[in-house]
């Protein structure tokens, strides 16, 4: 089974605000007597799922194509949190053990990606050390990021750039029963990139 946790990208799905929002530009249209149809789009690399690469946060860090895809496809374990609005995820809120390098945690905290909502939830630093001594090398959380929305700072960020841990924000997880699955989350190979949008997939084992 194919649980498919990539937010529809159209122009309804939102992106961090004062970031580039998806546009469709059709060049070609067959039905308008085209011999093809051809479009451009325009967006965001922070768009929907997506994942970040260290040169988002990190002065002279690695951009995404130079990140190793062994992060992004493998075992994954989907854990549910209960955490309220607007606050930090600490790791006594994770209810199982941690059993599997890759974590996606389901916080619900942003249920509608075409309605931004500024109080979701994020990472704790702490949790980020403790997952890492865990042997987790991927977070994914169902939020635009893993620091809450005012923080400027970018604790979290920079707690995974230390301990070279990989990003996914973005992903739908709300109707993925907790447990283990194999995630498929590929970036583009956009050369000297920041981030790039992937089609996010778990697959049951």
């Amino acid at each position: 089974m194919i649980h498919d946790i990539t937010p529809p990208i159209s122009q309804r799905l939102c992106v961090w605000p004062g970031d580039t929002p998806p546009s469709r530009e059709v060049l070609l249209d067959m039905k308008r007597g085209d011999s093809t149809t051809l479009s451009t789009l325009r967006a965001t690399v922070h768009l929907g799922a997506h994942v970040d690469a260290p040169s988002h946060y990190g002065v002279d860090a690695s951009a995404i194509h130079e990140r190793s895809l062994d992060y992004y496809l493998g075992p994954c374990q989907v854990m549910h949190v209960d955490v309220p609005r607007g606050t930090r995820i600490t790791i006594d809120m994770l209810k199982q053990p941690v059993a599997a390098e890759r974590l996606l945690l389901a916080t619900g905290t942003f249920p509608d990606p075409e309605a931004f909502n500024e109080d979701f939830a994020a990472l704790a630093p702490a949790l980020v050390e403790a997952l890492h001594r865990q042997g987790v090398k991927l977070i994914g959380i169902d939020t635009p990021s893993v620091d809450l929305f005012d923080s400027k700072d970018l604790p979290s960020h920079l707690a995974l750039l230390e301990r070279d841990m990989a990003i996914l924000e973005g992903v739908v997880l709300r109707d993925v029963p907790a447990g283990m699955y194999e995630l498929i989350a590929l970036p583009l190979k956009l050369v000297g990139f920041d981030a790039s949008p992937v089609r996010a997939i778990l697959r049951t084992l």
